[in-house]
């Protein structure tokens, strides 16, 4: 009979990411009861609102595609011990280097396209290398570097946008990019009739899985996780702890600002001045619920997309509020956090279980050489 390892016992971050969303729900209904509404006419609502047709099923996977992105961007930081708070901000230079060059440049489609996706990977990779470098090279906590750096993006979007690209009348935001120059294409618009769906998904998609690769797959990915883990240890093997900081700061800015490639020239196909974007810190709830692996904010993301799209068609079928759904995802945060809880509790279920196998087996085996005597 097999013998069960101490990290068998404890359960896998599904059990946990499921048990969150499961106490969730839970808490938005009894909202939604205690305001006097019916729970099941709201979930379903709420749910139909961003999967009714393909027009909101595209709707949602383009807003799944951002929070995807800087979901990625905080988990690959989280791999390495790092707290990147900053992805609003590598978001909106990301964003910005992306919107010069589809108001700027004019080439061919394809080369295009990878002058565009280039100038957005390397404006949040700078956003992000800084708080890296200070991190590594002077100790600066990155939660303060990149909380700074947000702002400093804030501020320069709040000049550039009005001074360098805004349209004919427009003083707050910048001219709408043209079609042909952005992420729409006309057969993703046709085949979602009409929705934000842009490529932009496949961006994203392939990221998930180049990231995956490199966190389980390449010395990097190791070297990154092993000075996660415990820098002083990774240190004392030989492992580069400030150049592999500096690197996952890089990527991770890379990613965010490819998130702001999607959002501004994908979903809005313009930039307006004084909004920090709010998936910057949405990326956090997903990489939590995600438990910062790649396949797992994927997923989160495409839930948190469905709730994003859904709420507001739950608030014009409904008197529930929009703003229920953004309380259900709080408390899904406030529960992932608090996610040892649910690891005891599903850490004692597996091991009551695996007991109770092993005594079944134990008194089988029993039975077997009593018979053959």
């Amino acid at each position: 009979m097999k013998t069960m390892k101490t990290r068998d016992l404890h359960s896998n971050a599904f059990l946990v990411a499921v048990s969150a969303v499961v106490l969730g729900l839970i808490a938005g209904a009894v909202l939604m009861a205690s305001i006097g509404n019916n729970p099941f006419m709201g979930f379903w609502y709420l749910f139909r609102g961003g999967l009714m047709n393909i027009e909101r099923i595209g709707n949602t996977l383009a807003t799944a595609t951002t929070l995807m992105l800087v979901g990625l961007s905080v988990a690959f930081a989280f791999k390495t011990g790092l707290f990147n708070i900053g992805a609003s901000g590598q978001m909106l230079i990301g964003g910005l280097c992306a919107t010069l060059v589809a108001h700027k440049v004019f080439l061919p489609r394809p080369l295009f396209l990878v002058v565009l996706i280039g100038s957005a990977l390397l404006g949040g990779a700078l956003w992000g290398v800084i708080p890296g470098f200070l991190k590594a090279k002077f100790n600066v906590h990155e939660v303060v570097a990149t909380i700074m750096m947000n702002w400093i993006a804030y501020w320069s979007i709040y000049y550039i946008v009005p001074a360098y690209l805004k349209g004919p009348s427009l003083e707050t935001e910048s001219a709408s990019i043209a079609v042909s120059q952005s992420l729409r294409t006309p057969w993703l618009t046709h085949l979602f009739n009409d929705s934000y769906m842009n490529l932009g998904f496949f961006i994203a998609i392939l990221s998930v899985i180049v990231i995956k690769l490199i966190l389980d797959k390449t010395t990097l990915g190791f070297g990154l996780k092993a000075v996660g883990a415990n820098r002083f240890c990774a240190e004392y093997a030989g492992i580069k702890v400030n150049r592999n900081v500096v690197i996952s700061m890089m990527i991770a800015g890379a990613l965010a600002g490819l998130a702001g490639l999607t959002f501004y020239t994908g979903y809005s196909r313009n930039m307006q001045i004084g909004v920090m974007p709010s998936q910057g810190f949405d990326g956090i709830a997903v990489a939590l619920l995600g438990a910062s692996n790649p396949l797992g904010v994927l997923f989160s993301s495409l839930f948190f997309g469905v709730l994003q799209s859904g709420k507001g068609f739950m608030n014009a079928m409904t008197s529930v509020p929009p703003e229920i759904a953004d309380t259900i995802i709080s408390v899904i945060i406030y529960f992932t956090a608090t996610s040892v809880l649910f690891k005891r509790f599903w850490d004692a279920i597996l091991k009551h279980r695996y007991e109770r196998q092993r005594n079944r087996a134990s008194r089988n085996t029993a039975a077997e050489q009593k018979e053959e005597q």
